[in-house]
């Protein structure tokens, strides 16, 4: 536990990752870190966080920190400049681009990191001022299908329901969502519901994730195939007496049109099956269960919106609960599970680039209000560039300026090779960001601006359910870090438009923003907080989640949709009659699989945050491939050896892991790693850069790929208190661990010159142990009683136990007999190995929990009970779970790998 100073005061705020938007309780420790909690007053997570939140204490420091802002000089070289320097040359830059080219050859590219008000001062500088909607976010890439979905039915990106559905539902069904990894503390919520009121549950993925276990039906349906299933479901409704007449007859339109279209395409039961893979009797059984429950929830999240179909998907999945009236009511409505802190926030204030602001489009009346009310010069009369197109447009040479704000496009985008080169091309390229290096800076940025991080920063977010939260400062700004607003309004001070930008704090703006969305609202637009314009400072440092609309006068509102009141010109629902699925692409003997991607339990994005935290790096360390083992044995695939996966767009060499719970002709990959952490494993280059027509959303679960052996002779790692730079002929992870840096590796270089590298930089206090005919060579440098760097490197399973050389590391000092100990890499009396970790909250490893169900532990409950394991998160009970059924009654010892999701 962090010793904490008790003169030091404790903050509430918000956490900095996924669309939960859990309350945190930061306590800082008076040296630059703070000791985290949950927040047991927020009614997001009522204390609750998981393994990544509650590890955000460990991702504080200062480590890759950018302090100052830097241009890039004739030399070619980053300087460090006068922040009026910096905005003086960005601005100008801007300026002289403009008048050359016009508003439409620059852009923003944006982040659901940043606060509301961040996203907010961008959006009205872009689209009110030079003239120009190229304002886009990675925010594209998580749930731009759900907002065109929400659009197309209910005339407004509106959120119809909220958390406590979750605890009213009787029947809860996932479809593309692993919210047992990606939103665990909802997940957790579902369970209690199940637990406690029976509640069923259906997980609806291609993959069996770590979500499918507690749940009463699995639906592995073929990848793409979401629309046909619910277009189904919609025919099974109306033919068995399940539809709510009088809703749909009162508050929607164009349900003909839409039953006729799922008839076409999954006409009977029958039918259904036969276009999504599924068996008949899976098919009736989700069939029958939805029809007969009145309080369902569907929740959908990346597996629906990253699709070229995703716009579709959704509406299929909101026809179903409009054809119901299952909407807006406690415990029924769709729901949309987002991916990042402030998404929600950013489509709030117009962040997208099809979005103008407060929930307003580019009609000419919206245009005419948003310009009066900013008293906008020259305000953009037209939809901008979507992430994909606006990085293609800047590979084209139509876009020359670019500025990048809290995101690592070189990394996430699809088609990532592309998108570096495009970056190359730019005249103006800046980056505002708190590191000093990702992918994206190395493309070679020409203006770096230093921004606060997470606990610096003081503004608003909003959550999944509408839930608008401040995120409030614990630590000082180190260096000379700025607010991303400021920094905005002092270039748009810069460019002759500084009425418009004369902000002094977050809480201007929030009121401004706040106005704006009562402007001529008069409940006209879902999205309304015009109580909340008059807020005095005092009252906005206060201020408690509250959800909207908070309109004048009424109370916050915490359902839509119920007695209809849709934001259509007639005030009615739209059914939309979707397209036939159909992927866009097609394998071939070449590619015959399809690549899904997506996240793993503890990561977040390009790592850059939680990449820094020892816990957080110990369940999955290396960059992995998953695949069915009828694959692994057609392609020549062993379970822990290497793979080289290709597509049309690029390649990445990752390890295998080979498991049945991947379907047959798929692959699975997370999107974390880059070049700043690993070797070859950026599998944003492996996407295509196909998107929905309708969202501009990119198809990141079902790109062409091969995959074949790619052998390493030699396995190693390496650690270090200080950063190193492995040979380059060398395959590659870094990893956070306590006390310095740690680095996996495989390699087929002569084991001599692995040698030679340690000495280049090690002392004269180093140990070896040399069998360079066997293919081992292991050393240690110490500084006096603590391990300074070492190096093990082995055949392929034969380089020294990693979790056991990781534990001595982390001492300050080793006894006589560890050291002597060391250079065998095996544990010894007195040193448990506790095995990798499964339980990143309380750092419990599989060994230890293998010990535990050895000793007479027979559920997950008995675990927590004895280790804690799976009490906090909850994120590892699955993992738990099966451990349990690995060992058997009869072996019950086993300690095999459980399979990584």
């Amino acid at each position: 536990m962090t010793a904490i100073d008790p003169d030091l005061r404790t903050i509430s705020t918000t956490c900095a990752y996924c669309g939960v938007g859990c309350g945190i309780l930061a306590t800082p420790d008076g040296r630059g870190g703070a000791a985290i909690s949950g927040d047991p007053a927020h009614p997001a997570n009522f204390g609750r966080l998981c393994s990544k939140g509650s590890a955000l204490g460990e991702t504080l420091g200062l480590t890759n920190r950018l302090l100052y802002p830097m241009i890039r000089c004739g030399k070619g070289i980053m300087e460090r400049v006068a922040w009026s320097d910096a905005l003086d040359h960005v601005a100008h830059r801007f300026q002289h681009i403009i008048a050359r080219d016009g508003p439409g050859a620059v852009a923003f590219y944006l982040s659901g990191q940043l606060l509301t008000e961040d996203y907010y001062v961008a959006n009205k500088l872009m689209k009110g001022f030079i003239g120009s909607a190229n304002v886009d976010t990675n925010s594209r890439l998580c749930m731009a299908s759900s907002v065109a979905g929400h659009r197309r039915a209910f005339g407004a990106d509106t959120v119809p329901g909220c958390y406590e559905d979750l605890d009213e539902a009787d029947l809860l069904v996932l479809v593309g969502s692993n919210a047992a990894w990606c939103h665990p503390v909802l997940y957790q919520r579902m369970l209690v519901n199940k637990q406690q009121r029976g509640a069923r549950m259906i997980v609806i993925d291609p993959r069996r994730t770590d979500t499918v276990g507690d749940d009463d039906l699995f639906l592995g349906l073929k990848p793409g195939t979401d629309t046909a299933l619910f277009s189904g479901l919609l025919v099974y409704l109306a033919d068995n007496g399940a539809l709510d007449r009088d809703y749909i007859e009162r508050y929607t339109f164009g349900f003909d049109d839409a039953i006729a279209r799922a008839r076409s395409m999954a006409g009977s039961v029958s039918a259904t099956a036969l276009a999504t893979g599924l068996s008949e009797q899976d098919v009736a059984a989700f069939f029958q269960m939805f029809a007969s429950t009145e309080r369902v929830v569907t929740m959908y999240s990346q597996g629906v919106n990253q699709s070229a179909q995703g716009t579709d998907k959704v509406n299929a999945i909101v026809n179903c609960h409009l054809a119901t009236g299952r909407i807006g009511k406690p415990g029924a409505s769709p729901f949309s599970l987002t991916g990042q802190p402030n998404a929600m926030g950013g489509r709030e204030v117009g962040g997208l680039a099809n979005q103008l602001a407060a929930h307003m489009g580019f009609t000419p009346p919206d245009i005419d209000r948003v310009r009066r009310f900013w008293k906008a010069p020259r305000i953009a009369t037209h939809e901008g560039l979507k992430a994909v197109q606006m990085f293609e447009a800047i590979a084209r040479g139509e876009i020359k300026a670019l500025w990048v704000m809290g995101t690592n496009p070189a990394v996430s985008l699809p088609n990532a090779d592309g998108v570096r080169e495009a970056l190359k091309k730019l005249e103006l390229f800046v980056v505002s960001e708190n590191v000093i290096s990702n992918d994206t800076v190395d493309v070679g940025v020409h203006v770096l601006l230093p921004a606060q991080a997470w606990g610096e920063k003081s503004g608003t977010v909003t959550n999944s359910e509408r839930c608008i939260s401040r995120q409030r400062a614990f630590l000082g700004s180190p260096g000379e870090a700025r607010p991303d607003w400021w920094i905005m309004g002092e270039v748009a001070r810069r460019l002759g438009f500084g009425a418009g930008f004369d902000f002094h704090s977050a809480a201007d703006i929030f009121r401004e923003h706040a106005a704006l969305s009562a402007f001529e609202n008069e409940g006209a637009r879902d999205f309304d907080i015009g109580a909340l314009q008059s807020l005095s400072d005092s009252d906005f440092d206060a201020m408690v989640p509250v959800q909207w609309p908070v309109r004048q006068g009424n109370e916050p509102q915490a359902r839509f949709f119920a007695e209809g009141g849709f934001f259509t010109n007639d005030f009615k629902a739209r059914f939309v009659a979707p397209e036939i699925p159909a992927l866009r692409t097609e394998t071939t003997a070449a590619r015959p699989l399809r690549l899904n991607t997506g996240r793993i339990r503890d990561q977040w994005h390009t790592m850059t945050r939680t990449g820094e935290s020892p816990r957080l790096g110990q369940h999955l360390p290396e960059p992995f491939v998953e695949v069915h083992p009828d694959d692994a044995a057609r392609h020549g695939l062993a379970d822990g050896d290497f793979a080289r996966v290709t597509t049309d767009y690029g390649q990445c060499t990752l390890r295998v892991i080979v498991s049945e719970r991947q379907q047959r002709g798929m692959l699975f990959a997370p999107i974390h790693w880059s070049e700043a952490n690993a070797t070859g494993a950026r599998v944003g280059s492996l996407v295509a850069p196909i998107t929905d027509p309708f969202s501009g959303q990119p198809e990141n679960k079902a790109t062409p790929a091969s995959i074949t052996p790619y052998e390493y002779v030699f396995r190693g790692f390496a650690l270090s208190r200080k950063p190193l730079a492995l040979p380059e002929h060398a395959w590659s992870a870094r990893v956070a661990v306590s006390g310095g840096h740690g680095y996996l590796f495989a390699d087929n270089a002569d084991l001599a010159g692995w040698q030679s590298w340690l000495k280049s930089f090690t002392t004269d206090d180093l140990a070896e142990y040399k069998d360079f005919g066997g293919g081992v060579y292991r050393a240690a440098c110490f500084s006096g009683d603590r391990i300074e760097t070492c190096l093990f490197i082995g055949p392929a399973r034969d380089a020294g136990d990693w979790n056991v050389v990781k534990g001595l590391f982390a001492a300050d000092t080793l006894g006589t007999d560890q050291r002597r100990m060391l250079l065998s890499g095996k544990s010894m009396d007195g040193l448990a190995n506790a095995g990798p970790i499964v339980c990143a909250c309380f750092g419990v490893g599989r060994n230890t929990i293998c010990d535990s169900i050895a000793a007479g532990a027979r559920s997950a409950a008995d675990i927590g009970a004895r280790l804690k394991a799976g009490t906090n998160c909850g994120s590892c009970i699955p993992e738990l779970k099966r451990l349990i059924a690995q060992a058997g009654p009869g072996d019950p010892a086993q300690r095999k790998l459980a399979t990584a999701n």
